[in-house]
């Protein structure tokens, strides 16, 4: 099974910066697209960011300018650049990796997420 771990979480200041990264461990899946989702208290899990294997990004509407994904395929990190941070960005940030596998015998496929790391933003 793959393991997603993800880090950088913690305080920032509103206005500053913070960089958060997710690494999927070794495994016979392929990674195909990674994403990082939030969910603020009292709110539903919503998307932030995907990202295909070749790079093609997507994001919310509303973070669109202020948050930058990316990933190293090599590495099987995805990342997630939040600059500009401002107290509603306040959340717990999860990491999701959509997992395939295929051989002669059987074909797999899944979705894989991160245990969740906090980050809080004060004014």
């Amino acid at each position: 099974q793959v393991q997603l771990v993800e880090s950088g979480g913690g305080s920032a200041q509103a206005g500053g910066s913070a960089r958060l990264s997710c690494t999927a461990s070794e495994s016979i899946f392929t990674i195909n697209d990674m994403g990082w989702y939030r969910q603020a208290p009292g709110k539903q899990r919503e998307l932030v960011a995907t990202i295909t294997s070749g790079g093609l990004a997507n994001y919310a509407d509303s973070l669109k300018g202020r948050f930058t994904i990316s990933r190293d395929n090599a590495q099987r990190t995805v990342y997630l650049q939040m600059n500009g941070l401002k107290p509603e960005d306040t959340a717990v940030y999860y990491c999701k990796a959509a997992l395939y596998f295929k051989n002669k015998y059987e074909e797999l496929s899944m979705d894989k997420w991160g245990q969740g790391t906090l980050v809080t933003v004060s004014s």
